[in-house]
């Protein structure tokens, strides 16, 4: 009996969905950074006539760059519906301890000219701070997986610990005056037009969006922030996926840590204050989900680009840093409100 009933279904009419005209609502919700991103160009264009000026313009590109590079390795956190809340503390620590290899020690951190020259080669000092970085992010990931440690305490717990690492490790010190060959990758500029991060943060985004879309770690990545549990019953190696993307942000920590201490000609104990509030809004706004599985790289970039632009252009009509601040935070509250909106409009019923 029960047989007969399941095959009845079979001779049941095929209903069609009716066919959905233009979704002006998803429409925006899929496209409304870049929107937003030319609108703000064209409105700061015309209220400011220097905006646009080929200096502003590599300056903004410059200032985005740090922090865009960070927000691609979150991106692979929150598209598996985590989080890193450790990017500022890690990022650095790792710089500090690149600066300090770069140096030979702390007690030459402030010499310049040939005392500088006195640390290891350039190619130990990058190393160290990505090294510094990934085991930031290993060592967070297996807390995440093997402890079963909430990526939000896990990271928070993170973001204590690396800074005071960092100060004790550099005894609450900055580290200054390095060589040209070291200061070169973050001042330097190709072809005498392009800023080195500049370059450094498009080529990082590129291999990204690769890897996310193009091989089999990328679709694991999404299957694991879209069901986690699903994934695994499926052959997919959760631990392992959730692990490597902590990693990920950890590499990227370490590369933007060497970056920016070669930007400024020094490696801060404070660098890095608040930033990963900055790295959370550009990937979120973006477009990528809190909740996972839903996202990419390109949005990062238009979400770092628009944060960038947007903090360029009211410092250029002067407008308080204190305002900016709240600008920001209302931008990234209303993209998530809208995002969930939008995910409740395409919900049956």
């Amino acid at each position: 009996m029960l047989i007969g009933l399941t095959m009845t279904n079979s001779v049941l009419p095929d209903f069609e969905e009716p066919e959905r005209g233009f979704d002006a609502l998803q429409f925006a919700a899929k496209y409304a950074a870049p929107i937003f991103l030319l609108l703000l160009i064209a409105v700061f264009a015309i209220l400011h006539e220097n905006f646009l000026h080929p200096l502003n313009v590599f300056n903004v590109l410059r200032q985005v760059s740090i922090a865009g590079l960070i927000a691609i390795g979150m991106t692979f956190v929150i598209l598996t519906a985590g989080i890193d809340l450790s990017v500022g503390s890690l990022m650095a620590f790792a710089g500090v301890v690149g600066a300090y290899v770069a140096k030979g020690g702390l007690a030459d951190r402030f010499s310049i000219g040939a005392s500088a020259d006195a640390g290891y080669p350039l190619f130990m000092a990058v190393g160290a701070a990505i090294a510094v970085g990934v085991a930031g992010g290993l060592i967070q990931g297996l807390v995440i997986t093997r402890l079963r440690v909430p990526p939000f305490v896990a990271t928070l717990g993170g973001l204590t610990s690396f800074r005071g690492a960092l100060l004790w490790f550099a005894e609450g010190g900055p580290i200054s005056g390095f060589t040209p060959e070291y200061t070169w990758w973050g001042q330097g500029r190709v072809l005498g037009v392009v800023p080195v991060p500049v370059i450094i943060f498009l080529v990082g985004a590129i291999v990204a969006i690769f890897v996310l879309k193009y091989t089999r770690f990328g679709r694991y990545v999404y299957a694991v922030g879209d069901n986690e549990a699903a994934a695994a019953m499926n052959g997919v190696p959760t631990r392992r996926i959730l692990v490597s993307v902590y990693v990920i942000s950890g590499f990227t920590c370490g590369l933007a840590g060497f970056l920016l201490s070669a930007r400024l000609n020094s490696a801060e104990a404070v660098a890095g204050m608040s930033l990963e509030l900055t790295v959370i809004a550009s990937v979120v706004i973006g477009g990528t989900s809190l909740f996972g599985g839903v996202g990419g790289v390109f949005g990062t970039v238009v979400g770092a680009l628009l944060i960038g632009v947007l903090t360029n252009g009211l410092v250029l009509l002067n407008v308080s840093s204190f305002i900016q601040q709240v600008i920001i935070g209302i931008i990234l509250v209303a993209a998530v409100a809208f995002d969930q909106f939008a995910a409740s409009r395409q919900q049956p019923g």
